[in-house]
């Protein structure tokens, strides 16, 4: 063509390249902007200035790079586009915000739980609105000009950005009030940004794991709790807790006791560290099961899950070490945590022994594919990954079905303890709650300061063998009521221990 034989100079293909940005992936910038403003002049202004600050920033950001880089530089814009469309597709899809906490999600997600959402529609936002424009970005040829234009044009854009910006002072506060969610819709630099920020967070929590005061076990008793942590499970959902629909069927029957929770955030990696750690800090403290097994106790952890903390144990299986472990059970649903449990436990050398399940039951958004058929008791269901396009009726009965089978699973726990000769405790609770297009809202993730209820609103349910225990009677319990909890009842004294967070009376 040509359209591509022809050089253009690097100001219009940087320039070309920011339009189509603006267009193509900020139509949720701009409608939350227009949402949240009002209208009039100052509205005006306000959409404008975005607008150009907007094309400033990209066109500064595709300039440099493909003045600095040329090939190069091509590969990291096309790479930016179809990073742009990705994200853009979540956004549309589940109403996600970009922010650290949700890159931090993106990062630690494997392949397993990334093949849920595949469909037609994600892969027709990266063909369309990330790989065809990339066919332009190697295809067009650049004229790159002298250094003394290159920085004459960066110059220029700046000077436009200070411009823009000093030129509306006046609505700065509209703007740091809107910052977080505006800023987590900017394409590309919301998850360029917050990919450095959530590592550099990262550096800076688990640099070392600060160690507790010793414990020690001051009973000879030979217990064994089971951690059972589930994984977007909302206590709303739970019969055992006032649900009209009998999502509790199981565990109903075996006598156990139900806490309303609240999660300590909306994502995994930070749920599970609030479960296993003493308190809430931002520094990583040394976690329950490495601190009762420097007390002496033997620990197992089992996971179909990730974005746990570092794990002191030799006794750590994955689901793939689960699956060659007992080739003959079924590896598609989590009831693989339990095979040979009841073995494992009884063949430990120590007195006490903690269990560690880390189940993937109710994650999303695939909800229909994560119980045996057996446990598909409310029908319709869900049976797509855009959530949004299906009837809340068939989301919903995909859940609960989902929530059923945990119960099973809880109630399989239980068989298991009751089989042991050992006295026993079970502790289920989740990593956060998930949101089932309540105020157009999918799964989780959503900032701690902005989350919905239904992302922080989790069950604690408990069971023990042991009849002698008491309850408090406790209107709501958080995750870190769970360190206590345990400590408590495997008879471990430590510095450490805070009775306000313990569910058993003294």
């Amino acid at each position: 063509m040509k359209l591509f034989r022809k050089k253009a100079s690097l100001t219009a293909y940087s320039l070309a390249l920011s339009l189509y940005t603006l267009a193509a992936f900020h139509v949720p910038f701009f409608s939350h902007a227009l949402q949240h403003i009002e209208g009039g002049f100052n509205g005006a202004v306000i959409i404008a200035t975005a607008a150009v600050l907007l094309l400033c920033m990209d066109f500064l950001l595709y300039y440099l790079l493909a003045w600095c880089g040329r090939f190069i530089g091509k590969c990291i814009i096309s790479f930016t586009l179809i990073g742009d469309a990705v994200m853009l597709f979540g956004v549309n899809a589940y109403d996600v915000l970009v922010t650290d906490e949700m890159m931090g999600n993106v990062l630690n997600t494997q392949y397993s739980e990334v093949s849920g959402f595949f469909g037609w529609e994600p892969v027709l936002y990266i063909l369309l609105l990330g790989v065809l424009p990339s066919v332009y970005v190697f295809a067009r040829k650049v004229e790159y000009g002298s250094w003394k234009r290159m920085l004459a044009s960066a110059g220029v854009t700046v000077g436009l950005v200070v411009a823009a910006l000093f030129g509306n002072m006046k609505n700065w506060p509209w703007i740091d009030r809107n910052s977080t969610e505006l800023g987590s819709l900017i394409m590309p630099w919301s998850y360029i940004v917050n990919t450095f920020r959530f590592y550099a967070s990262e550096r800076e929590k688990n640099q070392k794991e600060i160690l507790l005061p010793d414990a020690t076990a001051v009973s000879d008793s030979p217990d064994v709790c089971v951690l059972f942590i589930g994984e977007s499970a909302r206590r709303d959902r739970f019969s055992l807790l006032g649900y009209e629909r009998e999502t509790n069927r199981y565990t109903s029957r075996d006598g156990v006791r139900a806490y309303p929770g609240k999660a300590s955030a909306t994502y995994t990696r930070a749920g599970v560290k609030a479960i296993l750690e003493p308190m809430d800090v931002p520094e990583l403290y040394e976690i329950l099961p490495n601190y009762l097994q420097r007390a002496g106790a033997d620990v197992i952890w089992r996971t179909h899950n990730w974005g746990e903390p570092p794990v002191h144990t030799s006794k750590y299986y994955t689901f793939a070490d689960l699956a060659k472990r007992y080739p003959e059970a079924d590896d598609r649903y989590d009831a693989l945590l339990l095979e040979g449990l009841k073995e494992e436990i009884e063949a430990g050398d120590s007195t006490k022994v903690f269990v560690v399940i880390h189940a993937y039951t109710n994650h999303g958004p695939s909800y229909n594919t994560n119980y045996p058929p057996e446990f598909e008791v409310f029908t319709p269901v869900c049976k797509t990954v855009e959530m949004s396009q299906t009837s809340p009726e068939e989301l919903n009965n995909a859940y609960d079905n989902s929530i059923v089978y945990a119960d099973y699973l809880m109630h399989q726990v239980i068989e298991v303890l009751r089989s042991v000769g050992r006295r026993s405790l079970m502790l289920f609770v989740s990593d956060h709650g998930e949101s089932l297009g309540e105020n157009n809202l999918y799964m989780h993730g959503v900032p701690l300061s902005m989350a919905p209820k239904e992302q922080l609103e989790i069950p604690m349910v408990l069971w023990s063998s042991d009849t002698t225990l008491q309850y408090k009677d406790l209107p709501e319990v958080g995750q870190h009521h769970v360190f206590h909890t345990v400590l408590r009842f495997m008879g471990v004294e430590s510095p450490a221990f805070n009775e306000e967070l313990c569910i058993f009376a003294p």
